[in-house]
């Protein structure tokens, strides 16, 4: 049960990095982003790209970093393919959901045009990937270290759980250090008030979507570091995400952190007593009790 435990605060760890983007595009935005979870395929599957095609074809060494599985070609794929995903969620906003804010489309719209780009970008995956699950090192072993109460543990989950502390961090200190952090804060509070008081926020969006999107970027990634990749695997994620993003009330980006962490190990727990294929079937359990019992999640609202 601990290990199983560990295990869910690994996945509960990218499941976070996930619900942090979608809490913040809905905090800003009011708008529930389906093609959320597929921007963590793009960000997973861009890194393939650089790891075992152009980095490799321009000569970076493929050693590895002592006990872990990647060595210097993640590591510069890694923020580049943050980066690469940021801009495919901007270029998103400006070419199809600014235009429907232009015209006041309503939540329905909204939702539907957001499914529809899931797909398409779904689609973009398997046209040049195909089906079959991939990984960014084919063939090999990723030893564990065994740990009291048996406990198995890869060096690679640990860099995991690191990162994601740090990325956590990173975002904590943006919001409320710098002046656009407080810019996205305000805006998030009430978008009206902050136009009229002179906020860009129209800046604020872009810089939404870019953090978003680069978040989700770096969960997709971690996942197919410590599992592997599928065109699937970010709508797997989508219920996790929504569920991670009401458990700690929608908009509030710490309750996001929190609430990830508790779908990844009620997730991971839950395989002691069933198969591993009902987990998303957890997540959903999870987000319809927190529903019915909290309608506003545990933390009671949106972040102000």
């Amino acid at each position: 049960m601990v290990e199983l435990i560990f295990y869910g605060i690994v996945l509960g760890s990218i499941i976070s990095l996930g619900a942090i983007g979608l809490s913040l595009v809905y905090g800003i935005l009011r708008f529930a982003n389906f093609a959320h979870g597929d921007l963590m395929s793009v960000g997973a599957y861009t890194a393939l790209f650089l790891v075992t095609g152009f980095l490799a074809w321009i000569g970076v060494s493929d050693a590895t970093f002592g006990p872990l599985s990647f060595g210097w070609r993640m590591l510069i794929a890694f923020p580049v393919s943050m980066l690469a995903v940021a801009g495919v969620a901007i270029l998103l906003d400006r070419v199809l959901y600014r235009k429907l804010r232009a015209k006041k489309s309503g939540p329905v719209i909204f939702a539907m045009s957001s499914l529809g780009a899931a797909f398409i970008l779904r689609m973009i995956i398997l046209i040049f990937w195909g089906a079959d699950s991939l990984f960014y090192r084919p063939g090999m072993l990723r030893p564990a270290y065994e740990l009291p109460l048996g406990v198995k543990i890869r060096p690679d989950q640990v860099f995991i759980i690191i990162l994601v502390c740090v990325l956590m961090t990173t975002l904590h200190l943006f919001l409320q250090k710098t002046k656009m952090g407080k810019a996205m804060r305000a805006t998030s509070d009430n978008i009206e008030l902050a136009r009229v008081s002179g906020i860009d926020t129209e800046r604020i969006i872009i810089w939404t979507w870019g953090i978003g999107g680069a978040l989700a970027a770096a969960g997709g990634i971690l996942y197919g570091v410590d599992v592997q990749l599928h065109p699937y695997m970010g709508w797997n994620f989508l219920i996790p995400l929504f569920a991670a993003t009401i458990l700690g009330s929608i908009g509030n980006i710490y309750g996001a952190m929190v609430g990830g962490f508790i779908i990844g190990v009620a997730q991971q727990v839950s395989t002691a007593f069933l198969m591993p294929t009902y987990k998303p079937a957890v997540a959903f359990t999870i987000m319809i009790v927190i529903l019915l019992i909290r309608p506003k999640g545990i933390f009671g609202g949106s972040e102000r």
